[in-house]
């Protein structure tokens, strides 16, 4: 009788503890992998676009996470080397099983693992590759922000009709997928509105010296000048433009995002094209800024911050609906539709956002400092 009323207590005891072991890990949790360069040549990018997706995932955990389960990103540095993202990818999928991947942050690297995303079925959603080819792999890759195609065009319409530009030129990274679609897509566009290309010259990857290309381009005396490259690379180049009495309006894409905490001067008065205006007065994007300032000592959010935020948001919003089964993670995705920071999203047939871009004119501020504002809104 005593042994059956010790097996009792026992079997009890062993009962309630497994109750709380399981409402203490019933939910476990839901393991993303974020892919981002948070040390190299644009690393302030990386670095922003990891505060964002972490500070959503924050934000969602704190409200329970996903039916009960709560987000966990695992971060991987890849520097903006497709090698190293190619190695992150492998350990985020192998090791730590991860059921998607925010990432990665530069076209050159979201392109070195799509193949091997799509045929493992892992959902990836690369906030910020811009380049037309990114999707082109499968049914699992997805991205946040528009392709180059489409903000090639909006520059260049800006250039033409805005602007009143009716001769440009192009100086453009030969060795770089992001500049040369660019280059490639504000030509055609150009072209087709009326413009005239006076001068396309090119550079490598590395090269400091632009003076050559720049005498050829200020012989030919150009109305606009598209750089299209990141902002490290244009406010070297911009210097040498300026030096070289060239005074016409620079252009450029969402990879300036930051020129204004790298250049000088010699960048005001020039334009870019971008994903979101932190100045603009939308409700989605005011609960962002002020939130991110709020828990980052006061630093504005760039634009990559945003669509991190932003594809983070996305993927998570798509396992809450469909779960972590592949198919079905892979089919609530396509269901996206809804307002976000950067813009009303939904997928077209090939995984791009169909959404609208902004550009953005380089002033000085009442500081003294650079800073941006708002200067249109250019729809699909």
């Amino acid at each position: 009788m005593r042994n059956r009323k010790k097996l009792s207590i026992l079997l009890a005891s062993v009962l309630v503890l497994a109750l709380l072991l399981s409402a203490c890990g019933a939910g476990g949790t839901i393991k993303i992998g974020v892919i981002m360069p948070i040390t190299g040549q644009v690393a302030t990018y990386g670095v922003q676009s990891v505060n964002a997706a972490k500070m959503f995932a924050e934000e969602l955990n704190a409200k329970g996470g996903i039916n009960g389960k709560k987000i966990e990103l695992i971060v991987e540095d890849d520097e903006a080397t497709p090698a190293k993202t190619t190695n992150a990818f492998k350990k985020l999928v192998s090791s730590d099983k991860v059921v998607g991947i925010v990432g990665a942050l530069t076209s050159k690297c979201s392109l070195a693992i799509t193949n091997e995303a799509q045929q493992k079925q892992i959902v990836m959603i690369s906030p910020s590759s811009t380049n037309d080819t990114v999707t082109a792999a499968g049914n699992f890759i997805f991205r946040a922000c528009y392709n180059d195609s489409f903000q090639g065009q909006v520059v260049a319409q800006f250039a033409y009709e805005t602007l009143q530009g009716k001769t440009a030129a192009i100086l453009f990274d030969n060795a770089n997928d992001y500049s040369k679609g660019l280059s490639k897509n504000f030509k055609d566009k150009f072209l087709a509105l009326g413009g005239t290309i006076v001068a396309e010259e090119s550079y490598n990857t590395g090269d400091t010296d632009f003076n050559a290309q720049l005498t050829k381009i200020a012989g030919t005396n150009p109305q606009v000048l598209f750089l299209p490259d990141y902002y490290s690379t244009v406010s070297v180049i911009s210097k040498q433009v300026r030096a070289q009495g060239i005074t016409v309006p620079m252009l450029g894409a969402d990879g300036w995002d930051e020129i204004t905490n790298n250049a000088g001067d010699e960048v005001i008065d020039c334009y870019y094209s971008n994903h979101y205006a932190p100045d603009a007065k939308d409700p989605e994007v005011e609960k962002f800024v002020a939130a991110y300032k709020a828990k980052y000592n006061g630093e504005t959010p760039n634009a990559l911050a945003a669509l991190a935020y932003d594809a983070t948001n996305i993927l998570t919003d798509a396992i809450a609906k469909g779960g972590t089964d592949p198919l079905k993670l892979q089919a609530a995705m396509m269901e996206t539709n809804k307002k976000f920071v950067t813009g009303q999203i939904k997928f077209n047939e090939l995984r791009n956002p169909v959404k609208s871009a902004v550009m953005l004119k380089i002033i000085k501020g009442a500081d003294g400092k650079l800073t941006t504002e708002y200067s249109g809104t250019v729809n699909p």
